[in-house]
């Protein structure tokens, strides 16, 4: 028989999200525990807390002025309709004045609010704390008033607020006022008294607004009256003086004027600007002829047509079609030469036709010349002749502009002060101060009426929120939790080393000094359930058939203690004896004390030895015999013996290694229970006389740090692919189980082992 441990090494997979449920099934203590303290917190909330009543009131606000008198159409004041920016900065002023202060305090004087169990003084820790460290103000008398109260006051007019909400509602022109109390009588008084407040506030300004302005108006129409009469005779009389006559408003309201003077210079500087314009043309014209450059002087026929003379447009006619003529020869001799070679006999005939034509272009500049200086000649001698009668008439209206421009002036105040006072008295007459009477802007579209249930607590919207507060929380404790625990919790931390996992062993409710003989086995014990079967399947993967002679030795250790490897051991014995192998057990760890040493010289093995392994390390002179174990056939046991001083150095001696050999030959399989691996050196020293090495690690105690520590220090001396890793305690409600074995087994096991 041999045993084959040596298999592919395991790719490490990605995080999954079959991972992620194997978290949360692992930490669902931690999950469940945080939801329902939130749930149980916001439960307790809900059933202590005062149950709170809104009541909700909608009024609504119409386009209305501010002031009592109309002012529209009055000369100095436009008409604006309100657009929907100022309807919006309207509607937020009514919403902060329902929210000032004043109007807070006269509504909770009116109600004797102070006296209810909302303004009731509460005591509070912050507060405390701060008193502690400042000096305490004097106590104000309860008799006296609100307004002579500060601290009261300003205690009031917080809660008030804190229980207050104005919303405009978006899109309309309507006021929400909503406020909280515990009685829902009060809650709909409080809003009902605070719009009928906003009213009284809003009759209040517009009535006082409206009286100011009708004082003052009519002190003003008297001064109207006679500053229009007073302008209207000015301007009669400096109409006789300049002569100046008005001719009525034109189409835009605008008033016409009328003087021959400045008929008279206004035809001038027509006549002006247009000499002056056809001058600079023309100088243009021949500025660019003077030249002589045939280009540019071409490039005019476009531009000069209509500011030219005759001749000069049609000397410039002539030119462009000249150089159209030269343009094409040219182009002619150029295809000439280049096809036919300087010996063609028509290049001659075209160079002729060509010089012809460049001179008939210069002497038509020169025409152009002469042409285009004697219209500028021309030009400008009528310039300069509109230039002296512009001057002569701009002189005789200079004398008569201060005039004209006092008449202007004071026409356009007599037309004002006159329009004024026509408009203001007419709108006295239509509406004076019952204008200022008429009903507020503000219309009650909804009272507030007592509600039917409470708006606080909202119990399943608060349930709701701790749900989900909870299930956030207890996620994130869930992955913190498994961040932080280090435990080995699954098979695929082991597959990671390398090292195959040659067995999953259930949990056994016996631990291993408690099998006061071998005899108690799980196999014996209890054959059928699934501690055995899983041995049985950890014997399967440890054999396989290779010969009738081959034979090995197996050390079992952990890294730490109280693993289960005892245990392992002993079962994984029983079960190879009852295959019909010969086993030997031998019991190496000679540093722990067993229970079973305390009370009686019959080790658990169940048999007794005077010396055990201890003693035959250090005395070689006796005899090794192994006892066998009573109702276990082919199983034979070694124990530890007595503790000796030196177990590392024992373990470690050449009679440690005779004693290894003399068992390999005797027995079909020697299984080693060694000590830990991280506390003491025992195992290691072991390790290296072996054939195989079964690291056990206990699921949910074992740390992968201490485990993966003890396989490295293991592979430094012992082949790594001569280690095998067992996992060890695995419940059977656990997701490892259940993921190596496969969901429904339960079935498959006759009885129970873990009792």
């Amino acid at each position: 028989m041999t045993y084959l441990l040596e298999v592919p090494k395991q790719a490490e997979a990605g995080f999954t999200v079959k991972d992620l449920v194997g978290i949360f099934r692992r930490r669902r203590v931690i999950f469940y525990s945080t939801v329902a303290v939130f749930l149980l917190l916001t439960a307790i909330y809900c059933v202590t807390s005062t149950r709170r009543y809104t009541a909700i009131g909608i009024v609504q606000m119409q386009k209305d002025n501010q002031a009592g008198v109309d002012l529209t159409g009055i000369a100095g004041a436009t008409d604006n309709p309100a657009d929907a920016l100022e309807m919006n900065v309207n509607m937020q002023t009514q919403a902060n004045i329902l929210g000032s202060d004043n109007l807070a305090l006269k509504v909770a004087q009116d109600l004797h609010l102070e006296n209810t169990q909302d303004f009731s003084p509460h005591f509070s820790l912050i507060g405390s704390l701060l008193g502690l460290f400042s000096t305490a103000p004097p106590p104000e008398p309860a008799a006296l008033p609100l307004s002579d109260s500060p601290r009261r006051r300003a205690h009031v007019v917080k809660t008030f607020e804190k229980n207050l909400s104005v919303k405009v509602l978006s899109g309309t022109r309507l006021l929400e006022i909503s406020y909280s109390n515990p009685d829902p009588k009060l809650a709909a008084e409080v809003v009902n008294h605070l719009v009928r407040g906003l009213m009284d506030y809003n009759f209040q300004t517009r009535l006082q607004a409206t009286s100011e302005t009708s004082a003052w108006l009519s002190g003003q129409l008297s001064d109207l009256r006679k500053q229009s009469e007073d302008q209207e005779a000015k301007v009669a009389d400096l109409q006789k003086q300049t002569g100046i006559y008005s001719l009525g408003a034109n189409a835009n309201g605008q008033e016409q004027l009328y003087s021959d003077v400045l008929d008279r210079l206004q035809k001038s500087t027509e006549q002006l600007s247009s000499a002056t314009s056809n001058r600079i043309l023309k100088e243009a014209v021949y500025r660019t002829a003077r030249s002589g450059n045939a280009d540019l002087i071409s490039e005019l026929s476009g531009t000069a047509v209509g500011t030219a003379s005759p001749a000069v447009q049609t000397s410039l006619g002539l030119l462009q079609t000249l150089r159209l003529q030269q343009a094409t020869l040219q182009s002619q001799l150029s295809q000439a030469e280049q096809k036919y070679g300087p010996a063609y006999p028509r290049i001659p005939e075209l160079r002729g036709a060509l010089s012809g034509i460049e001179q008939s272009v210069q002497a038509e500049v020169g025409r152009i010349g002469e042409r285009s200086r004697n219209d500028y000649d021309v030009a400008k001698q009528m310039e300069d002749e509109s230039k002296k009668v512009y001057e002569g008439n701009r002189s005789a209206a200079n004398q008569l502009k201060d005039k004209a421009v006092d008449y202007s002036i004071l026409r356009e105040e007599a037309n004002q002060s006159r329009t004024l006072y026509e408009n203001l008295l007419a709108k006295l007459k239509e509406a004076g101060v019952v204008q200022g009477l008429k009903a507020s802007n503000l219309a009650v579209v909804d009272a507030a009426s007592p509600p039917d249930k409470p708006a606080k607590p909202n119990i399943p919207l608060y349930l709701g929120v701790a749900l989900v507060a909870g299930v956030l929380f207890g996620g994130c404790g869930t992955l913190m939790g498994e961040a932080m625990d280090s435990r080995i919790q699954s098979v695929g931390e082991l597959e990671l080393l390398g090292a195959p996992l040659v067995g999953m062993l259930p949990h056994y409710g016996k631990n291993a000094w408690q099998l006061h003989s071998l005899s108690n086995a799980p196999a014996i014990e209890a054959p059928k359930s699934a501690y055995s079967e899983a041995m049985r399947a950890m014997r399967a993967n440890l054999l396989v058939v290779r010969g009738p002679n081959v034979r090995r030795t197996v050390l079992i250790t952990s890294a730490g203690p109280s693993e289960g490897k005892s245990l392992t051991a002993k079962s994984l014995a029983v079960s190879l004896a009852q295959q019909g192998k010969r086993v030997l057990l031998v019991q190496a760890d000679l540093r722990r004390i067993s229970p079973s040493r305390r009370s009686s010289s019959k080790l658990d093995l169940g048999v007794a030895s005077e010396w055990g392994l201890s003693g035959l390390l250090a005395d070689p002179e006796l005899p090794c015999v192994p006892q066998p174990v009573k109702d276990v056939p082919n199983l034979w046991s070694l124990p530890a013996g007595s503790i000796p001083d030196n177990p590392a150095e024992l373990l470690g001696s050449e009679r440690m290694r005779s004693l290894v050999a003399q068992w390999k030959a005797e027995f079909d399989l020697v299984i080693i229970d060694s000590p830990p691996i991280l506390p003491v050196v025992d195992a290691l020293i072991l390790a290296e006389l072996v054939d195989h090495t079964i690291l056990i690690a206990k699921h949910g105690a074992t740390t992968r740090p201490s485990f993966n520590r003890a396989f490295r220090m293991l592979s430094m001396h012992t082949d790594p692919a001569r280690i095998a890793v067992v996992l060890n305690d695995v419940k059977l409600e656990s997701d490892a189980y259940s993921s190596y074995y496969g969901q429904h087994i339960s079935n498959f096991y006759g009885e129970e082992s873990n009792a």
